[in-house]
């Protein structure tokens, strides 16, 4: 559904993508891992056209991203930043109701259908009891969970997470991602996310790529991307394997 092919990209000298390819399809969760620097969330940016890429290096539906109008790539893509601080005190149900922008022309106001899909997107991540509330006031676990019922609201076929989980506490983790899991599965959605904890990556992905230096270091199944060895070449560190369930869960050598 949405496709990097031998994606190279660079902010003038300071960092660049260099030959990214991986592919993510329908109904598939796809993970990206690596150290702080490595990439990961400038290929998200290239793969949702924040930042230009260059042409024929990103396809969305077998089209070059670059292709499409803006608010035609937001009926398709929906992306969820690392954190969002809005000026204004909106309430949950008005957030998420801006999700629909890109169906709205210029000056139009938001339909009853509009806000029936922002009602719905809200359901869907189980926080409609919360739409009345004052998005400023809501705990950070909830406020990521609002931000992607938005994006779901624009009714998208991909669905791009930055960091989802960041400074959420392990509970709210698993929760967010148990959230994005579902959606990729019942809505046939492709994921596309980045995380920074492998053992959570090989929970909740199908796929997992590592990143270094700007490169995919590795790229496939979840099982046989997150290893002893991957994880210790790419990071730095000493890992050990714990096994349970049949999952080599990794641990680091204290």
């Amino acid at each position: 559904m949405i496709r990097a092919h031998r994606l190279s990209f660079s902010y003038g000298s300071d960092f660049s993508l260099s030959e990214i390819s991986l592919s993510v399809g329908e109904g598939e969760v796809v993970a990206l891992l690596g150290p702080n620097g490595s990439g990961k969330t400038t290929l998200l940016r290239c793969m949702n056209s924040l930042v230009i890429p260059p042409p024929a290096t990103v396809f969305v539906k077998s089209k070059d991203i670059l292709t499409y109008p803006q608010n035609e790539l937001a009926k398709k893509i929906g992306y969820v930043p690392q954190s969002h601080n809005p000026s204004f005190p909106f309430t949950v149900f008005d957030a998420v109701l801006m999700g629909r922008a890109s169906h709205l022309s210029i000056f139009q106001l938001p339909s009853r259908h509009d806000e029936d899909v922002a009602e719905l997107s809200l359901k869907m991540v189980g926080i409609y009891h919360l739409k009345d509330r004052v998005y400023t006031q809501i705990s950070g676990g909830e406020k990521q969970l609002v931000l992607i019922a938005r994006a779901l609201a624009q009714e998208p076929e991909a669905l791009l997470l930055d960091e989802p989980t960041a400074h959420l506490d392990f509970r709210n983790q698993v929760s967010v991602l148990k959230v994005i899991r579902k959606l990729g599965r019942e809505r046939n959605l492709a994921v596309l996310m980045s995380l920074h904890e492998p053992n959570l990556a090989l929970l909740f992905s199908d796929k997992v790529a590592i990143m270094n230096g700007g490169r995919i270091a590795a790229f496939g199944e979840a099982k046989s991307v997150v290893t002893k060895e991957n994880i210790e070449m790419n990071y730095g560190i000493e890992v050990e394997s714990v096994q349970k369930g049949g999952i080599s869960y990794l641990v680091p050598k204290v």
